[in-house]
C-alpha cells in the first residue's frame, strides 16, 4: 500500500509534498528526516552540506600517501571475507589498479558488503589511507559506487549534518535524484537586481551548493543563498522597527534634571554610563517612541541607567515600571533601588510570585490610583489584572530571558510607552544592530573604577584538597563562597557532579561552617530566604545552581567554584563569574573540568586569560556559532541555513546597502518586481512580524 502511494506521488511531486512520498524514504526514514528538520521537499532541497570533501581526482593506487582522502577505481581480486572478532564482525577484500599495486580494504560491521562486492568486478571507491607499510596499502569503510556513477561522484562531495540512522551516502542519494527532477524554486530577485549585486541565479546556486564541480562554484552559490538569508533578515527587522516606531507619542519629558537623583548616590557615574544616560534623555525629550537596548558587561552598572529613567519618568509625571527574569533579581532591584526613591519621596512597589494574593490586590488598586510610583518585578506584573493609571516606562531586565511578546505586552500596559531593555551578554556591536534590529543601542563599555580583575585558573578533580584549603582560607578571612553546577538531582548517565551530591559533599568536608543549597525546583520563598541569608554572611558556602547567574550582589563573595565548567557555554561563565569581584577584596573563580579535549581546554583558556566580556562574547559566537549564542530559537528568529552573522560579515554589509536602497525606492514592496520579495518576507517572517505589528 506505501509503496503504490509513493508511485502515484512521485508523479506529481511540488515543494509542499512531504518527503515521505519520495522513493527510498519509508516511514521510518521519515521520522529520522524530522529530526533533521526535514518534512517537505523544499526542506530536503535547502538541506545543504556543512563542509565537502574534494573528489575532484582519481588517484591510482600506486600514487596513495597516509591519512589522505582518494577516488579510485579497483578491482576485487580476492573473495570477500568476514572474521568475528570480539563481537565485531571484520568484513575485508583485495583490490587492484592498471598499475598492479594492492589496497587492502576493511570494513566493520557492514555484512551487507559481502553481497556487494563480487569478485573480478570493477568499482568506484572513496576513503582514507588508513596505512602504508612497505608496499601494502590499507583502507578502513570505503564508500562503493558503480563506475558509471563517476560522473556523478566526481567532484567536490557534499558532507551533510547527521543523525543517528542516517549516512551522508543516503543523502547524497535522495537529494540528487531529487534535483534531477528539476523541481524549481522561486527566485525572488529580478535579473536586474542579480546583476547589480552579483549574484547567480537561485536554482543555479543550489545545484551548485548540493554538487560543486569547483571550489569557485561552491563560492558563487553559498553567496547567493548567504546573501538572500541575511537580505531577508535585515528586511524584517526593518519591518519590525518600522511598525514599533510609526506611533509617535505626546509624553514628551520637559524636565531632564537627574541631579538630584546624583546627588543621594553614594558614588560618580562613569563617562559611559553619563553617555547612555543622555541617550536615554534625548529618546525621552524625542515625539518618537523610545526602545533602547542597553548592553554592558557584568558589573557595569545598567541598572543605575535605568533607575535614572524611571527617576525622570516619574518626575515627568509618569509611572515606571522594572521587570526581571526571577524573584531573587527583582528582590535584589527593589531592596536597592527603592531606598534611593524612598528618599526622593517616590514610592515603589515589587510584585513577584511569592506576593500574597491579599497584598497583590493592595497593590493592584494602589497601582489604579496612581499612589505607586515604580512597580518591580517578574513576569507576574504582565499579568491581565495588573493595571496602571499613568503608565509611561518599562525596563526589562536581562531582555533576552523574556520573547518579544511579553515585553510587548507590558508596554500595552499605558497609551503610549517608553521601552528600556537591558542585558549583561556583550556582543560585537555590528551584530547587536543585526539582532536587535528593532531598538536602538547604547553599550555601557567601561567598568566603574575599583573593580579589580578576577582572577581564574582552570583544575580537574585531582586539584579538589588544594581547592579546599584554599577555599578554608577565604572563610577564615570572613570571605564567602558560590560552587556552581549544572544539575539539580544526580543522574546516572552523564558523569556530572549535582547540586544535591556537591551539597553533602560540602557538607562533610566543611563541617565546621553553615553551608547551604539553592536550586530552580526549590519554592520561591525558600530560595529568597536563603539568598537573604547569604547576603547577611550567616552562610559561608552557597552551592547552587545557575539561578544565581543573573544579577544577584552580594560584595562579600570573592569565590566562585564552577563544576564541569566545560558545559556552560562561555558568556554563562562570564555571567557566573561576575558574582564575585562586587567588593573591594580580590576575587577568584576555579572553573573545574575533567574534560581533556583540545575544544574544551581551549574554551576554558579563554576565560583563564580574559576577564573583557566583549572578547569572550567573541570568542564563544567563533567556538559556537550565533544559532546557539543569540538563542535564536528561543527568541522567535529561525536559524540561517547558511548565514553565519560572524563570518559573513562583508555578504551583511551588502545586504544592508540592498535592504537601505530597497526601502527608499518601494518601502511597501508594492512594484511588480519586488512582489516575490514580499512573498518570500512573509512566507519567512509573517508570525514574527504579525507579532510586532498584531
Amino acid at each position: 500500500m506505501y509503496n503504490l502511494c509513493g508511485d502515484i506521488m512521485e508523479k506529481s511531486i511540488n515543494l509542499d509534498t512531504s518527503v515521505q512520498y519520495l522513493k527510498g524514504v519509508g516511514p521510518k526514514m521519515f521520522e529520522l528526516l524530522n529530526k533533521l528538520g526535514i518534512y517537505t521537499v523544499k526542506d530536503l532541497i535547502e538541506y545543504y552540506p556543512r563542509t565537502y570533501e574534494d573528489r575532484t581526482k582519481v588517484v591510482k593506487i600506486d600514487e596513495f600517501e597516509k591519512d589522505k582522502n582518494v577516488l579510485f577505481f579497483g578491482t576485487v581480486v580476492k573473495p570477500v571475507s568476514v572474521v568475528y572478532a570480539r563481537k565485531k564482525k571484520i568484513i575485508s577484500t583485495v583490490v587492484t589498479d592498471d598499475t598492479g599495486s594492492l589496497a587492502f580494504l576493511t570494513w566493520y560491521n557492514q555484512i551487507y558488503i559481502k553481497d556487494r562486492l563480487k569478485e573480478g568486478q570493477t568499482y568506484l571507491f572513496f576513503g582514507k589511507v588508513s596505512n602504508i607499510i612497505g608496499s601494502r596499502v590499507n583502507l578502513e569503510s570505503c564508500s562503493i559506487y558503480d563506475v558509471s556513477q563517476l560522473e556523478k561522484i566526481q567532484g567536490l562531495y557534499p558532507i551533510y549534518s547527521l543523525t543517528a540512522g542516517i549516512t551522508q551516502n543516503y543523502l547524497f542519494k535522495i537529494i540528487s535524484e531529487l534535483l534531477e527532477k528539476n523541481i524549481m524554486l522561486t527566485d525572488i530577485f529580478s535579473t536586474e537586481f542579480r546583476t547589480k549585486y552579483g549574484l547567480v541565479e537561485k536554482n543555479y546556486a543550489v545545484q551548485n551548493v548540493h554538487f560543486p564541480k569547483s571550489y569557485n562554484m561552491v563560492e558563487s552559490a553559498r553567496n547567493r543563498i548567504i546573501f538572500e538569508e541575511l537580505f531577508l533578515f535585515q528586511l524584517a527587522l526593518f519591518n519590525m522597527k518600522e511598525n514599533n516606531l510609526v506611533e509617535t507619542k505626546t509624553n514628551i519629558y520637559k524636565d531632564l534634571d537627574d541631579s538630584e537623583f546624583r546627588k543621594i548616590i553614594p558614588f560618580e557615574l562613569t563617562n559611559a554610563q553619563k553617555r547612555v544616560v543622555e541617550q536615554i534623555k534625548k529618546d525621552l525629550s524625542s515625539n518618537i517612541v523610545m526602545n533602547r537596548l542597553v548592553q554592558g558587561d557584568v558589573g557595569s552598572g545598567k541598572t543605575m541607567v535605568a533607575a535614572i529613567a524611571m527617576y525622570l519618568a516619574v518626575k515627568n509625571g509618569y509611572q515606571a515600571a522594572i521587570m526581571a527574569p526571577t524573584t531573587i533579581l527583582a528582590n535584589q532591584h527593589y531592596n536597592e533601588l527603592s531606598v534611593y526613591f524612598e528618599k526622593l519621596g517616590m514610592r515603589a512597589e515589587i510584585i513577584t510570585s511569592a506576593t500574597t494574593k491579599r497584598n497583590k490586590e493592595k497593590i493592584v488598586e494602589r497601582l489604579k490610583n496612581n499612589e505607586i510610583d515604580i512597580l518591580i518585578g517578574t513576569h507576574s506584573i504582565i499579568e491581565d489584572n495588573i493595571e496602571f493609571s499613568n503608565l509611561g516606562l518599562v525596563v526589562t531586565d536581562e531582555q533576552h530571558r523574556f520573547g518579544v511578546k511579553q515585553r510587548m505586552k507590558l508596554s500595552t500596559k499605558g497609551k503610549v510607552v517608553d521601552t528600556l531593555v537591558m542585558t549583561a551578554t556583550p556582543i560585537p556591536r555590528s551584530l547587536a544592530i543585526i539582532l536587535y534590529g528593532d531598538l536602538d543601542l547604547s553599550i555601557i563599555d567601561e567598568l566603574p573604577p575599583g573593580r579589580k580583575p578576577i582572577d581564574t585558573c582552570v583544575v580537574d578533580d585531582s586539584y579538589n584538597q588544594r581547592v579546599y584549603n584554599f577555599l578554608r582560607k577565604q572563610i577564615k578571612e570572613g570571605r564567602q563562597v558560590y560552587v556552581v553546577c549544572p544539575l539539580v538531582e544526580e543522574n546516572e548517565d552523564l558523569d556530572l557532579n549535582s547540586v544535591e551530591s556537591l551539597y553533602e559533599e560540602y557538607k562533610q568536608e566543611f563541617s565546621e561552617y553553615n553551608v547551604a543549597i539553592l536550586h530552580g525546583k526549590m519554592k520561591n520563598k525558600e530560595k529568597d530566604n536563603i539568598m537573604q541569608e547569604f547576603k547577611e554572611n550567616n552562610i559561608n558556602i552557597l552551592i547552587s545552581t545557575t539561578v544565581i547567574e543573573v544579577g544577584i550582589s552580594v560584595p562579600n563573595a570573592t569565590v566562585m567554584v564552577i563544576e564541569n565548567a566545560d558545559r556552560f557555554g562561555l558568556a554563562a561563565l562570564h555571567q557566573l563569574r561576575g558574582r564575585v569581584g562586587r567588593g573591594s577584596s580580590a576575587s577568584y573563580c576555579i572553573l573545574k573540568s575533567n574534560n581533556k579535549s583540545v575544544i574544551a581546554r581551549q574554551r576554558l583558556g579563554i576565560m583563564k586569560e580574559s576577564n573583557d566580556g566583549f572578547l569572550i562574547a567573541r570568542k564563544d559566537l567563533e567556538l559556537r556559532g550565533p544559532g546557539d549564542f543569540f538563542g535564536i530559537r528561543q527568541s522567535g528568529m529561525p536559524e540561517f541555513k547558511l548565514a553565519n552573522l560572524l563570518t559573513d560579515t562583508k555578504v551583511l554589509e551588502k545586504t544592508q546597502e540592498a535592504v537601505k536602497e530597497l526601502i527608499e525606492k518601494d518601502k511597501k514592496l508594492e512594484l511588480p518586481e519586488n512582489i516575490r520579495i514580499r512573498n518570500e518576507l512573509y512566507s519567512k517572517y509573517g508570525e514574527q512580524l504579525t507579532k510586532i505589528v498584531g
